[in-house]
């Protein structure tokens, strides 16, 4: 699995997409448990983060200013992609342009964390700005365990052996696919499992790892005529590459700033029957018994919401697909494309992380077990059937000449379309849930103060936490977490730092 391991973590090299997911999607953190989590308090921290460069593409809802994260939307719109919004919109989804505010439903030009002024990344490190002198960084360096006394957390372990004390908390922030791993090498987790390794088991935590939760995603790809410039050209044309880069670098505008910003949302209502399953998504969820816990009944509960979204589409200036770009030697080489990204926001499958060894040094047995649930494959089929609605739709049908992924016949049949998937299916990098926010009785590790349930004075704080997946890139809802997260700790602490 993808992930950041450079300073700022996953930030530092995302797709650069700034949304947030629906009212409900933040609200049902609160039906699960953690009171004070909700729409409300986590858009106050959100916006905390945020500083939104105003656009005549977007209206004034759900926007923060002041924060050390800028966003904005991209300035680099390529011609065809002036083709995505309105076919979308020919199809039945309305055009939103203040997705942020908590209504995400709708066709957009969604915003990209990237700087006015130089059209870089702007990044979880804008933060270092505002340290005081007490905060030390350091990189190269691996945590092997958190200490404890009894039950109460005292410092960390490194790899090398340094032991640093904490005369107050210990605030754990590997992400979600590394803070379960750290918690059972430091004895919380399943007894079973830490007992097998040897570890000494100070909290009995059977959640630890569980509740995996990502958006799985497909992609289809679509030869663009020869009047367009797309973005493929900067992989085989190194003079116009060569002119970007110096425009880019001279803060001109290049094609070096684009990112995608092309998105739709929306729920299973506004997708043509068409391209649905003939067997109700509800009654597919239900064929595998997805009653078990709060998560899966929240889960079904969406499906009867139209106001939180089930599909994400992407419009992907390039390739972007599985089999790759044509190699050098292929009648295709020099070809440009554009790729539908289509992404299931709530599948029912979850998945698991946890150690095999007492050493940090060996990785965490990463399961998500995608696919794993009738639902998840029928909304995934039905997601890549709508992007080849979509590419076959005008005026987006204009811009291309032949599809690239999958290639061949443009109405493959049922069993040709699950092979595909089945093939071609990869996760949009949105792991969530392994430490969750939850009731310990309902499989949580931390309650609604990030407070690791049954030990003294350790938090986790990232997207570990969230016990559900927002209808959203995780990116926004992080800094939210992390936030609320600093504000608990101060007030908790609050006249002890002076």
């Amino acid at each position: 699995m993808t992930r950041g391991k450079v300073l700022g973590g996953s930030s530092a090299l995302n797709l650069f997409t700034w949304d947030r997911g629906s009212v409900a999607d933040y609200d049902a953190w609160e039906k699960l448990g953690n009171k004070g989590w909700n729409w409300r308090s986590m858009l106050r921290a959100m916006l905390k983060a945020e500083n939104f460069a105003p656009s005549d593409e977007y209206g004034s809802k759900g926007v923060g200013h002041g924060g050390p994260i800028q966003a904005l939307i991209n300035r680099i719109l390529p011609e065809h992609q002036k083709t995505y919004m309105p076919t979308v919109e020919s199809l039945g989804v309305p055009a939103n342009n203040e997705s942020l505010g908590g209504n995400p439903i709708g066709v957009m030009r969604q915003p990209s964390n990237i700087r006015r002024e130089d059209y870089q990344r702007s990044y979880s490190p804008a933060y270092l700005a505002l340290a005081s002198s007490n905060l030390v960084v350091r990189t190269d360096t691996t945590v092997q365990k958190i200490n404890f006394e009894g039950k109460r957390a005292t410092g960390i372990t490194l790899a090398n052996g340094t032991v640093i004390n904490a005369s107050k908390e210990v605030i754990l922030s590997a992400g979600s696919l590394l803070s379960p791993a750290i918690l059972e090498l430091s004895g919380i987790g399943q007894r079973a499992l830490l007992e097998a390794q040897g570890i000494e088991v100070i909290k009995d935590l059977p959640g630890v790892g569980e509740n995996l939760q990502d958006h799985i995603r497909i992609q289809t790809s679509y030869k663009l005529k020869p009047e367009y410039t797309g973005y493929d050209r900067l992989r085989y044309n190194t003079t116009f590459a060569a002119e970007q880069l110096a425009l880019y670098n001279a803060k001109q505008p290049s094609w070096y700033d684009y990112t995608g910003s092309g998105y739709a949302f929306l729920p299973w209502s506004l997708v043509p029957s068409s391209v649905k399953p003939d067997q109700p998504f509800t009654s597919l969820a239900l064929s595998d018994g997805n009653q078990s816990s709060p998560v899966d009944r929240m889960k079904l509960s969406y499906l009867q919401d139209d106001s939180v979204p089930q599909l994400e589409v992407i419009f992907s200036d390039g390739y972007t697909g599985v089999k790759g770009y044509p190699t050098p030697n292929s009648t295709l080489y020099g070809s440009e494309f554009f790729t539908l990204i289509a992404a299931v926001q709530h599948p029912f499958s979850k998945g698991s992380i946890h150690i095999t060894s007492p050493s940090v040094s060996v990785p965490p047995i990463i399961n998500p077990n995608y696919l794993s649930n009738a639902y998840d494959l029928a909304a995934i089929t039905t997601a890549a059937k709508y992007t080849r609605l979509l590419a076959s739709t005008p005026p987006l049908s204009d811009i291309w000449t032949e599809a690239y992924e999958p290639i061949g016949e443009l109405d493959l049949t049922d069993d040709e379309w699950v092979a595909f998937v089945r093939g071609t299916m990869l996760s949009i990098y949105h792991p969530v849930g392994t430490c969750a926010m939850l009731p310990e009785g309902d499989g949580g590790v931390v309650d609604g103060e990030l407070k690791v349930h049954g030990v003294r004075g350790l938090r986790v704080v990232d997207a570990s936490v969230m016990p559900i997946l927002p209808s959203a890139h995780i990116q926004t809802g992080v800094y939210g977490v992390a936030e609320r997260g600093a504000e608990m700790i101060v007030r908790e602490w609050e006249g002890a730092f002076s």
